[in-house]
């Protein structure tokens, strides 16, 4: 099962009384992180009262030393509210995602591990935003728990903080009671997912219509290009031979139909198959055949997304050989079949937003 289809664990039927959600802020966070989750709670106290329901939310944006807040885009966000003042139960937790700087070093917001620390026993549940995952792993809150965080801090994350259960693929993550989101927008998804959870699928789908959304993004999408990963990893390399290995990589994304086997490869830089492969591993992350499997497929992703081809070409094009082989590695690392995943994803035939919340329903 991908990360991002788990299920988002259901809640008790909420009583009358609105369930506290902070949004944890701080000096040079991303302000979408911040509005994200915020307009997917809003957005559902005001269908609820609209419905002559209570609203569920309380909503609070605090930080660790209150007071106004200037995201890394130089937005102001506040007043916020500090983190010692909070008072009274709280039902959710989220710290968004931004400053480097903050996310590294975790002691120049001494107040904030601490505090996480302290109500994580006593919260329902708490989550992270982007790169806020680097709080909750600097407070010991995801070792030994599946987590993902930003595409491009994962390594950065797994280096430091070895304990977590990397799934660097997902659009979020719930492992209950803590749950953790991609880049930016992901944070959204993880919203709707908690409102869906605690509110039903027909208040998260009005949510979801109301901002444009995919109530979820099916199919656990990658965050990103691995084919393309791998290519950026070999760029920054030195040196004759990784020269060499960057224009191979590029060579390989321009013809994924052609024979991609080690023995090829190798023979086209000039190496052994054996020190071919090492190589290989050591200057991209990966194996040639993971390389190439993931380049396939984003390949095949594009034509099912932009053409109405049948999928034996589109499998010959990508370089699968066979509709078999293209349905094993998309249900393999997608959770779906290649039917599915257009009729998701693709723009031929203009397909509206509609017609997918539509086919989200009926799912």
């Amino acid at each position: 099962m991908t990360a991002n289809t788990a299920k988002v664990a259901k809640a008790k039927p909420l009583t009358d009384a609105p369930r506290t959600v902070v949004i944890v802020a701080y000096e040079g966070c991303q302000s979408l992180d911040v509005t994200g989750p915020w307009e997917v709670f809003s957005k559902a106290n005001g269908f609820c009262k609209a419905a002559g329901r209570t609203m569920p939310y309380r909503l609070l944006l605090a930080s660790p030393e209150g007071g106004p807040m200037t995201s890394n885009s130089g937005l102001q966000i506040g007043p916020t509210t500090a983190l010692s003042a909070l008072r009274g139960e709280i039902d959710t937790v989220l710290v968004v995602g931004g400053n480097d700087a903050v996310l590294e070093q975790p002691g120049s917001v001494p107040k904030l591990i601490p505090w996480l620390q302290r109500r994580a026993p006593l919260v329902r549940r708490m989550g992270s935003v982007c790169t806020g995952a680097f709080a909750l792993a600097a407070a010991g809150l995801f070792d030994g728990r599946r987590a993902t965080t930003h595409w491009q801090y994962c390594e950065r994350l797994k280096q430091m903080f070895p304990a977590v259960l990397l799934e660097p693929d997902a659009i979020y993550v719930a492992d209950p009671p803590f749950y953790s989101s991609a880049g930016i927008t992901a944070a959204i998804d993880l919203s709707l997912a908690l409102v869906e959870a605690d509110l039903g699928q027909a208040l998260a789908l009005q949510v979801a219509r109301n901002l444009v959304l995919y109530l979820r993004r099916p199919g656990g999408q990658s965050q990103y290009s691995a084919g393309l990963q791998a290519q950026t990893q070999a760029s920054s390399k030195s040196g004759k031979v990784g020269q060499r290995l960057g224009e191979l990589l590029s060579w390989m994304a321009e013809h994924p139909a052609e024979d991609l086997s080690i023995a090829v490869l190798a023979l086209r830089v000039h190496m052994s198959e054996r020190h071919f492969a090492r190589l290989f591993l050591s200057e991209t992350g990966q194996t040639p055949a993971r390389f190439v499997e993931a380049l396939r497929l984003d390949r095949a992703k594009s034509h099912l997304e932009q053409t109405s081809w049948p999928l034996a070409r589109v499998a010959q094009r990508a370089g699968f050989g066979s509709v078999d082989s293209l349905q094993r590695s998309l249900k393999r690392h997608n959770g779906i079949t290649p039917e599915e995943y257009r009729g998701r994803f693709s723009g031929v035939g203009a397909r509206s937003r509609v017609g997918v919340w539509a086919l989200t329903v009926r799912d």
